[in-house]
């Protein structure tokens, strides 16, 4: 033989096939991925659940009035939730309101009305509005420096932050210019 041949022959002798994978090792891991995965997220639901019921003191939303008036002001965007007033990472989740969804906002002289679709509307007095002001965010939602809008209103015992985003972002400083302008008119004839 010649050396190439026995080099050859050793090489071929030396080598092996793959291995074949352990697919009961592969199943089990991912089996168990899963279920990390789904006891994360019932723990998350439950602490969700239990947020509620500590805020269970918070009274029912208000319905809107049968004759709110005209419109002073309409948007539509998003509304991306609500925090206990000064507290942005509070988030406020009884009744609903703690939930993220598309909105129609309305502002007469009764007040602002919340419709949200596929969540709880609700609806907020005039005399119960204390201030609107232009914020960067809200639990949940961080935006460029005055990309949301904030109501802070007057719910029960608590002073109630409430975020908004318009479609049109432009729309913001006319709603704080009218809501804070209607706020003091009232505060002053009171």
């Amino acid at each position: 033989m010649t050396p190439v041949t026995l080099l050859a022959a050793s090489l071929a002798a030396e080598k092996k096939s793959a291995e074949v994978t352990d697919w009961a090792a592969r199943v089990g891991w991912l089996v168990g991925l899963a279920l990390f995965v789904a006891l994360v997220y019932w723990l998350m639901r439950e602490g969700w659940k239990w947020r509620g019921t500590l805020q269970g003191d918070i009274p029912e939303l208000p319905a809107s009035p049968e004759e709110p008036g005209e419109a002073r002001l309409t948007m539509s965007g998003r509304y991306h939730g609500s925090t206990t007033a000064g507290q942005w990472l509070d988030r406020i989740v009884a009744h609903g309101l703690g939930t993220r969804s598309r909105v129609e906002l309305t502002l007469t002289d009764a007040g602002l009305d919340v419709v949200r679709p596929g969540a709880s509307d609700f609806f907020v007095p005039l005399a119960q509005l204390r201030e609107a002001r232009l914020d960067k965010g809200i639990a949940g939602k961080v935006l460029t420096e005055g990309g949301l809008l904030v109501v802070t209103w007057a719910h029960g015992e608590r002073l109630i932050d409430s975020g908004f985003r318009s479609d049109h972002a432009a729309e913001h400083t006319e709603w704080v210019d009218t809501l804070n302008q209607m706020i003091n008119k009232t505060e002053g004839a009171r």
